[in-house]
């Protein structure tokens, strides 16, 4: 039976954010989220599935070059879009994830195609670019996803000779949604462009179940946002997760228990959001700033880029 409340949660990326201390460029940031956000109360309020609308809250956030996603997504090392992104339904358990893959603008499409077809969990590169057209998706010329800003921030990138977090530079970071409906169902998304500079074929946390993004009905919906390498190897969003179900923690003290621990082992750099079984809201991260936003309860819309 439904109930009157539905939960939903966004990020943009999580880092040092330095050009959200213009007023102006905050305010951008400010209206994408509360855009994403109106749009998907409507999708909530309408009684449609978390696992929808964390699929439809992505693909806005992909189409927006204001994060590093889909258009305006992080370029390689040698100038490629490799995008990573990951869907999971926490009524079932069920995953859909990419890596790796070119020439596709809204990768969490994509994700939620493997999802439904259920053979398989993870697919990249090639191999996710020939499901992609096998299912339908639309291909694009990967030039229609670089942006000029992207195209400069790796020119200095590769002067200096270094791989730069999503943030040290004005450029936006990873995305995600996660969302709880009015049938008690969570789910996750997240989506990535990955780290400026980085090398052809790597592939960080936001495809990978446990890492990066995690939904169970029984704990919470939970994307991470961040350096990957350090997601992967805390299993982050499993680590909250089991805060909830095995220690009883709700959202906000399981997410202040899991960063702990990330800061602790691996200096761990990054954060997440996360939406629990009862549809509470938390977000935290180690990072100077995240750009998050929340719809609490059916509540107003809030956003914010400072913790």
């Amino acid at each position: 039976m439904a109930s009157e409340s539905f939960s939903l949660m966004i990020h943009g990326g999580a880092g040092r954010i330095r050009e959200a201390q213009d007023p102006l460029v905050a305010e951008q940031y400010h209206a994408a989220m509360l855009r994403v956000l109106e749009a998907g109360r409507e999708s909530l309020a309408r009684g449609e599935r978390a696992l929808d609308t964390v699929e439809y809250c992505a693909a806005l956030l992909e189409d927006d070059p204001l994060f590093n996603a889909g258009i305006g997504a992080a370029l390689t090392r040698e100038g490629t879009v490799e995008l990573d992104a990951a869907i999971m339904d926490g009524e079932t358990l069920g995953v859909g994830a990419v890596g790796a893959v070119r020439g596709i603008a809204n990768p969490i499409r994509l994700a939620r195609a493997i999802l439904e077809d259920g053979a398989h969990v993870l697919l990249v590169a090639e191999g996710a670019a020939s499901f992609a057209r096998q299912a339908g998706l639309p291909l694009i010329d990967e030039s229609r996803l670089i942006t000029a800003q992207r195209r400069e921030q790796l020119e200095r990138t590769l002067r200096r000779g270094t791989v730069t977090l999503d943030h040290d530079e004005p450029a936006p970071g990873t995305i995600g949604a996660v969302a709880r409906d009015q049938h008690g169902h969570l789910a996750a998304a997240t989506s990535t462009g990955g780290m400026n500079g980085q090398r052809p074929g790597r592939v960080g946390d936001s495809p990978i179940a446990g890492a990066g993004v995690y939904a169970d009905d029984h704990t919470a919906a939970i994307s991470a946002t961040g350096l990957g390498e350090h997601f992967l190897r805390s299993v982050f969003a499993k680590d909250l997760a089991d805060h909830i179900e095995l220690l009883g923690l709700g959202a906000a003290e399981a997410l202040t228990a899991s960063l702990r621990r990330l800061r602790e082992r691996l200096d761990g750099y990054g954060g997440a959001i996360v939406i629990d079984r009862e549809g509470h809201c938390a977000a935290g991260t180690t990072t100077p700033r995240m750009i998050h936003g929340w719809i609490e309860h059916g509540s107003a819309s809030e956003t914010r880029i400072d913790p």
